[in-house]
């Protein structure tokens, strides 16, 4: 299956509709060995990633705090998870200190529509975080919620509670997953399209999702992490 032409079901894509089809007893078989094996590779890969990344947080924990003694080197921020429930997503801290009092004051100045935000010359974003987000390194710290099972590797980006108040009960389909660090919308359009659209490809990703599509997805990860063009 590429990554471009993931299975088109209009009812998988039209809102109002319900996206999610009877299974028969072979299908549930294969969804649960599906869920178990990638349970297993989050773990492997997640544990490898933090040992392996380990000198790689120093180094950019030190360059954070040089840039910025009085900020914490890691953001933490509470995130909606599988069926709605919440929990504290960690990122490498990429913006000032009080970073989020002073979102209510650009959100007219929102770059994506719908129920997100995204601003590319986002006046709180530090220097040092201009390269983590770049390169997408400022989501490393993610490897730790991988591991204790908050988030996969691959799935819907978890939202923002104030972003799920504005979902409707299409958009929440998205949420019926467990979330990733990665996922078809990011390797496929990243910041050039809406909200409508992303979550349009969660939900395509969700129907057509396998341990080869993860892998081929996280493989692309890899390589847009070193030649980003539209991360910010």
């Amino acid at each position: 299956m590429s990554m471009e032409n993931l299975p088109d079901d209009y009812e998988a894509v039209m809102p109002g509709t319900t996206f999610y089809m009877p299974y028969g007893t072979k299908q549930m078989q294969d969804k649960t060995s599906y869920l178990v094996a990638k349970r297993l590779l989050d773990m492997v890969l997640s544990a490898i990633g933090l040992i392996v990344l380990l000198p790689l947080f120093v180094v950019v924990a030190i360059l954070i705090k040089l840039e910025d003694p009085k900020g914490t080197v890691f953001f933490k921020q509470i995130r909606v998870g599988k069926n709605e429930k919440p929990f504290y997503m960690y990122k490498f801290r990429s913006m000032i200190s009080n970073a989020e009092e002073l979102k209510k004051d650009l959100m007219a100045l929102n770059e994506v529509s719908g129920a997100m935000f995204k601003m590319k010359n986002d006046p709180r974003i530090t220097k040092m975080g201009k390269f983590l987000r770049k390169t997408s390194i400022d989501e490393i710290p993610q490897l730790w919620n991988v591991l204790i099972g908050d988030m996969s590797l691959v799935g819907p980006r978890p939202p923002l509670p104030s972003e799920v108040e504005q979902y409707s009960d299409y958009d929440k389909q998205r949420l019926l997953v467990t979330p990733g660090c990665t996922g078809y919308w990011q390797v496929s359009a990243r910041n050039s399209v809406g909200f409508a659209e992303m979550v349009q490809m969660d939900l395509k990703y969700i129907q057509a999702r396998s341990i080869w599509l993860d892998l081929k997805i996280i493989v692309k990860t890899a390589f847009m992490m070193l030649f980003s063009r539209d991360a910010y």
